[in-house]
């Protein structure tokens, strides 16, 4: 029990990144998955794990060697147009997932108080969100997100209260299988794009960097890289990335069961995904729905609202850091509530939830190869990395992560 206690002390950015990873666009894009093709694209949640964990480690291993997030590698040692490219693509898509998660906590509360308009729901969450964010530390955060993360996974037992053909599931796991068709292909591009996501690389670079400086403050320490360091670093990680994978897999089968099973082939509204769970909740579905939806949105938006604030500040030279006070770093602050008002836009002119939710989805999926080849770049330095610059396994999964992301990307556009 003590190892598991001492074990459940040291994970924190890793896991935080990975369950902030099945943010209300996973739930969404994962249900319309297993909705719209049963089990046949249930390989993708074997495929991306180790090509997540590789991505995130090398955004980690950045932060712990380097001293500084990814922006501020790039401000440092790249051309200032690159950055500025990289970091405004990060901050629209972070935009557009933090109303499109803000629009689905809404919709899911809605579902529950259906007297009130939505935008009175994204206004009250994002409201309380930031000033979460103002108010509390990082470690605070962090000890509590750790604790809302668990909160998903109720998906994991409605697979095992329903008919499952587990023969059937666990084939399309090993055994890849799609179609080549515009749906297909846009499911597999949202697919690879709401788990290989931007804003995971700046958050995780930067969580890494804001942890390490906490303990150099508690114990007096320079700056150090240790292998044990290095070591519990990639268990963060792996059991971030593997819990995320898990629970996208097990979304994926609940769909499959419970909706495509009975001839609903398409998540239009986030109550036909409240519906997956009726076999475990029963006419309180729509209750464990929004509670999930609503505790993984306050896990997501502070996440992406984060990642945006930590590239915008270490590209213009802000002081930064979610341990710092209000006061202490107002514009890192105000790029934060800026970021989650422009965010508010979505649910207060009434656009689609579930559409939005998916919409990111592919907006990752068409910016996420750029920036995993920069990535590689970086990881790849030496003048940065010295002599903890990436293995031939991580050179040859983070390259594989590239082609394969690429290559769909272009089938979709091309087919």
């Amino acid at each position: 029990m003590s190892r598991l206690g001492s074990f459940w002390r040291k994970v924190g950015p890793g896991l935080v990144t990975g369950i902030g990873d099945d943010d209300p666009a996973g739930i969404a894009i994962y249900s319309q998955v297993g909705a719209q093709t049963g089990f046949k694209l249930l390989w993708t949640a074997l495929l991306t794990f180790p090509l997540m964990v590789t991505i995130q480690e090398m955004c980690a291993r950045i932060g712990i060697v380097t001293g500084h997030g990814l922006a501020g590698n790039l401000k440092r040692h790249y051309p200032r147009g690159l950055l500025v490219f990289l970091v405004a693509l990060v901050f629209m898509g972070n935009t557009l997932n933090i109303g499109a998660d803000l629009a689905a906590m809404a919709a899911v509360t809605q579902l529950l108080v259906p007297g009130l308009p939505q935008w009175f729901f994204a206004l009250v969450f994002a409201g309380l969100i930031m000033a979460f964010l103002v108010v509390f530390s990082y470690r605070q955060i962090a000890s509590v997100l750790k604790w809302i993360a668990l909160t998903i996974v109720v998906y994991l037992f409605v697979p095992f209260i329903t008919n499952t053909d587990w023969l059937v599931a666990l084939k399309s796991t090993f055994v890849p299988g799609f179609s080549l068709d515009k749906p297909s292909l846009a499911l597999v591009v949202a697919i690879f794009g709401t788990t290989i996501s931007p804003y995971l690389f700046f958050w995780q670079t930067s969580m890494e960097v804001e942890s390490k400086l906490s303990k150099i403050k508690r114990f007096f320490t320079r700056w150090l890289v240790t292998k044990h360091e290095l070591r519990d670093m990639e268990q963060d990680v792996t059991v971030g990335m593997l819990l995320s994978n898990i629970v996208m897999w097990f979304i994926i089968v609940t769909a499959a069961v419970t909706l495509n099973a009975n001839g609903v082939t398409n998540v239009d509204t986030v109550k036909d995904a409240a519906e997956a769970l009726r076999p475990i909740a029963g006419d309180l579905a729509y209750v464990v729905f929004a509670l999930g939806v609503i505790s993984v949105g306050f896990l997501a938006i502070p996440v992406l609202a984060g990642a945006s604030s930590y590239a915008l500040s270490e590209t213009f030279g802000w002081r930064e850091g979610l341990e710092r006070k209000f006061y202490q770093a107002k514009q890192f602050y105000w790029v934060i509530i800026i970021s989650t008002i422009v965010g508010l836009i979505i649910p207060l002119i009434g656009i689609h939830p579930v559409k939005a939710l998916f919409y990111t989805g592919l907006f990752y999926g068409i910016t996420s190869p750029v920036l995993i080849y920069v990535i590689l770049h970086v990881a790849n330095n030496k003048k940065l990395m010295g002599r903890y610059t990436n293995s031939r396994l991580s050179n040859t999964l983070g390259y594989t992560t590239f082609v394969i992301m690429t290559v769909a990307l272009l089938a979709l556009f091309l087919l």
